[in-house]
């Protein structure tokens, strides 16, 4: 067989090849310092909106700390996890999915929870208060 035969069939490959699995990669050092001061900017911008007391409205600070903590779990996912669609065919991004899902359910029902349990066990006196004020 020639040597392309050999590569079309498989027969022939070095299957002791360190970074035949590699896919994903680690990353390299200016991909290392660019998660950590993207992550150090996205720590900082937040504790400066609280201490600094920027926004006048703490909805919207809540919001955007939130938002800020959202970018940051996904510069950590990419820059020092390594997640990617790419990285062992797929499956770690679908198992990532997979649990933002179950946590987002979680969460959501624990709120929910919360919410009319305290709605429900309120004290009778303030219950009616709040029945006679709507």
């Amino acid at each position: 067989m020639s040597a392309d035969a050999h590569h079309l069939t498989g027969h022939g490959q070095d299957t002791h090849d360190p970074h035949a699995h590699s896919e994903g990669g680690h990353g390299s050092f200016q991909s290392y310092m660019t998660g950590f001061v993207l992550s150090v900017i996205l720590t900082v911008i937040p504790f400066w909106l609280v201490m600094g007391n920027v926004l006048d409205n703490s909805l919207v600070t809540t919001l955007v700390i939130l938002a800020l903590g959202g970018i940051q779990m996904v510069v950590h996912v990419i820059y020092f996890l390594h997640m990617s669609t790419k990285s062992e065919g797929g499956w770690t991004f679908m198992a990532l999915i997979f649990t933002i899902t179950l946590v987002v359910i979680m969460l959501a029902g624990s709120v929910w929870v919360m919410y009319h349990l305290n709605h429900n066990m309120m004290p009778m006196e303030a219950h009616d208060v709040m029945k006679n004020a709507r």
